[in-house]
């Protein structure tokens, strides 16, 4: 479970500062899908960037499975993030003059896995987004669609038990976009992991569990599908989503 209590962040100095993040609380289930949904500037990847333990609220907590994840010194948050977190962001973040294969190793070589055991989940991971066939081209060489995939299997390496992932078909034509929302929910059924999606897509956003709609920095409303919860109690109370 990923629970956010009472967060606030904020970015500048007395009269130049911003609130991003206003007093913003929620909880998110094991294994649920959900959409956080907002316009440009409403704070949603500043809630996801959060919740992941890449950037610090200016106050607030939030707790991964229990854990207070900012009580952690910064080389811990690394390795808990390596081991239990996947991320996909919208522009890559790829080494482009490294291989296929090395940049799907990056996770594995922060999170200290030996390297005799490395090869095999690299490869597992390749075959899972079908690119097992491309592991010594260079990154930069790849096609949108296919860099995309090359995200996702860094993403799944290590076995996450959460996947972020910001706007990850914004870039994509609509065909390799729907190949990675079905990559994406495939993970969610058949692996039980959970799955924050950033995004304004609407369409996209109703094939989650969970929407939770963000605007100036708060929480505007949680909506949950069909049989999931009473969205009217939860929004207001912070409970699971």
């Amino acid at each position: 479970m990923i629970e956010v209590n009472n967060v606030t962040k904020a970015y500048g100095k007395k009269q130049h500062e911003f609130i991003a993040l206003d007093d913003v609380s929620l909880a998110i289930d094991k294994g649920r899908s959900v959409a956080v949904i907002g316009k440009s500037g409403s704070g949603k990847s500043t809630l996801m960037h959060i919740m992941s333990g890449l950037d610090h609220p200016k106050s607030g907590s939030v707790l991964i499975d229990g854990q207070n994840i900012f009580e952690l010194k910064q080389k811990q948050i690394d390795t808990f993030r390596a081991e239990k977190i996947g991320f996909i962001f919208q522009s890559f973040f790829l080494e482009g003059n490294e291989t296929v294969a090395d940049n799907v190793s990056l996770p594995l070589e922060i999170a200290h896995v030996p390297r005799s055991q490395r090869k095999e989940r690299i490869q597992k991971a390749l075959e899972s987004v079908e690119l097992s066939d491309k592991a010594k081209n260079k990154a930069r060489n790849l096609s949108g669609g296919q860099r995309q995939r090359l995200v996702i299997a860094r993403a799944i390496v290590n076995n996450p038990s959460i996947i972020f992932a910001d706007e990850p078909t914004g870039n994509l034509d609509s065909q390799t976009g729907a190949k990675i929302e079905d990559l994406l929910f495939g993970l969610n059924k058949e692996r039980g992991v959970t799955l924050v999606i950033v995004t304004h897509d609407d369409e996209l956003a109703a094939k989650c569990d969970v929407q939770i709609r963000i605007k100036d920095g708060t929480i505007q409303s949680i909506d949950y599908a069909k049989g999931l919860g009473d969205t009217s109690s939860k929004a207001k109370e912070g409970e699971p989503a």
